[in-house]
């Protein structure tokens, strides 16, 4: 008897042991990427105030392509935006693995220039014109723009961006 109240013991210790981890784990993301949101959230607002993408896009593209700054390209080439070298790129360059194998992205010397390059990307490519017509404030239409211009190939890119700004209130970098 006493051994079958130890073994229930020892399971009820060892179940809550284990949600207690899987809380932390969950916990651990969320506040990297808070940790992420903070840390580049200036540079999304200053883009914002000269090129006119709204930050909370900046922030929620740069924390989905970059696994919050924990992605491949994001450690190894500074790439926070997963932008592929495309015609005409002459700066530094790194080879990856995404839709295709080996395929060629551009590599910053620091992820801000990830971020002002993520900027003239957008700015200077006709098929993002239309976005440049949308309010400051309307995120959604600006998810669903990039998606629809070909930014991304996920099919619930727009939906991911959306979740992001709202989850973590990132439209109060765009006032």
């Amino acid at each position: 008897m006493k051994k079958f109240f130890f073994l229930i013991i020892l399971i009820c210790f060892s179940s809550c042991s284990a949600l207690k981890t899987s809380t932390v784990t969950n916990n651990s993301v969320e506040n990297k990427i808070n940790l992420y949101i903070k840390k580049f959230a200036p540079a999304a607002v200053k883009n914002m105030r000269f090129y006119r993408i709204p930050a909370s896009i900046t922030l929620a593209q740069g924390v989905l392509e970059s696994g919050y700054g924990e992605g491949t390209l994001a450690k190894k080439a500074n790439n926070h935006f997963g932008i592929k070298c495309h015609k005409g790129w002459k700066g530094k360059s790194i080879r990856h693995d995404d839709d295709a194998k080996d395929e060629c992205f551009r590599s910053y010397k620091n992820p801000l220039r990830s971020y002002r390059d993520h900027s003239l990307f957008l700015v200077d490519r006709d098929r993002y014109s239309d976005l440049f017509k949308l309010k400051r404030k309307d995120y959604k239409g600006w998810a669903r723009g990039l998606k629809a211009a070909g930014y991304a190939t996920d099919p619930k890119y727009a939906e991911k961006l959306i979740s992001l700004i709202e989850r973590f209130n990132l439209t109060r970098f765009d006032e």
